[in-house]
């Protein structure tokens, strides 16, 4: 994997300037919270211009009492912060071999953050979701024209669904972010954070929120951010969700020298979905051995754990292979090997460091 990070933005690797996609180098992770400067941006189209007191919230489709909601009315409601992981479904796309379309992150397109906000569940009980009702859609104000022949003529909107079930458990309708109103790369006036899913489920610049009895169909639902499902011989395409258990290595980074016969730190973060990191393993040569990392603070659902190992040095200079891997409480491991039907998502399998011992 080469990471070139020879043209950066505040700090941040640019993957593409129109959309605007910016990475965080990894190796610059040191704390749970990922800064708001540090946090990773994903883009699909130009970054809509929302005035907050022009904004409107809109929940409607199958409820009995719809309803639309401004900024001001939004901030009376009950609120609550939590901490949560966002990694976008095509991260570590760099690694794949041979290379593929798609912008071409390494391991930076995540990171955690403290969000502030609402809880979806309040705003469904207010709209009275009807007993029918399946998914709820969220759509955003981001809009753009796709060159993809299989895309909808004309201007797009990005929109994505979740099971009804989830909207009510876990998902914040935010507003802040580490404390600060939220930032327009990262959706201002309101986002959503879907705890534990893939984070182009977490829509931003929200304005529309659809409940319906149907299951959605749309472009980034099916045609997009979709993998390919087995049933026995048959195959079909499902939308991505859940995060997959996943360790990546922070320090030392890829292509770095370290000194030979000394103690190194070696650190980094893993993370998986709706259960907690309860192990990760460093293999220094390649996967022939591994041994047990130790895990920093306490486990969070839904939020990266932090981890560190001491590592003495080879005496003899050369290459050398690290690999972390994760194992979760329940009971999954991050694969050695790459999923094909996952396409260009969905990348956990294991991912190694070349350094150079000197």
């Amino acid at each position: 994997m080469q990471q070139d990070e020879t043209q950066l933005r505040d700090g941040r690797i640019v993957r593409s300037e129109d959309p605007l996609n910016l990475e965080m180098p990894f190796e610059r992770l040191d704390s749970f919270i990922t800064p708001i400067e540090s946090f990773y941006v994903r883009t699909h189209f130009p970054i809509p211009k929302i005035h907050r007191d022009e904004w409107w919230l809109h929940v409607e489709g199958e409820v009995e009492k719809p309803f639309a909601i401004n900024y001001e009315e939004l901030l009376e409601l009950e609120s609550r912060t939590i901490p949560a992981t966002l990694e976008c479904a095509g991260n570590n796309r760099n690694f794949l071999q041979p290379k593929v379309k798609g912008v071409q992150w390494g391991l930076g397109a995540v990171g955690t953050a403290q969000w502030t906000g609402v809880p979806l569940s309040i705003l469904l009980d207010r709209a009275e979701v009807k007993p029918e009702a399946r998914e709820v859609i969220l759509e955003g104000a981001d809009r753009g024209r796709l060159d993809d022949p299989k895309a909808p003529p004309g201007e797009l909107k990005f929109a994505r669904s979740i099971p009804v079930s989830k909207a009510h458990t876990d998902v914040l309708l935010a507003y802040k972010m580490n404390d600060a109103d939220l930032p327009p790369q990262h959706g201002f006036p309101l986002r959503a954070i879907v705890p534990g899913w893939y984070a182009m489920a977490s829509i931003k610049w929200l304005q529309r929120i659809i409940i319906t009895d149907q299951p959605f169909t749309g472009y980034y639902q099916t045609m997009d951010y979709s993998y390919w499902r087995r049933r026995g011989d048959m195959a079909d395409l499902a939308p991505l969700t859940e995060m997959q258990v996943k360790a990546e290595i922070a320090k030392p980074a890829q292509g770095k020298i370290v000194p030979a016969n000394s103690n190194v730190r070696v650190h980094g973060a893993a993370w998986t979905s709706d259960g907690e990191i309860t192990k990760v393993e460093l293999s220094t040569d390649g996967g022939a051995s591994w041994k047990e990392a130790n895990l920093i603070d306490q486990a969070i659902l839904n939020a990266w754990r932090l981890w560190e190992f001491e590592w003495c040095t080879p005496s003899k200079p050369g290459k050398q292979t690290l690999v972390a891997r994760a194992i979760d409480s329940r009971g999954r491991t991050q694969p050695a090997e790459r999923d094909p039907d996952r396409g260009t998502y969905m990348i956990n399998h294991l991912l190694p460091i070349s350094i150079e011992v000197r």
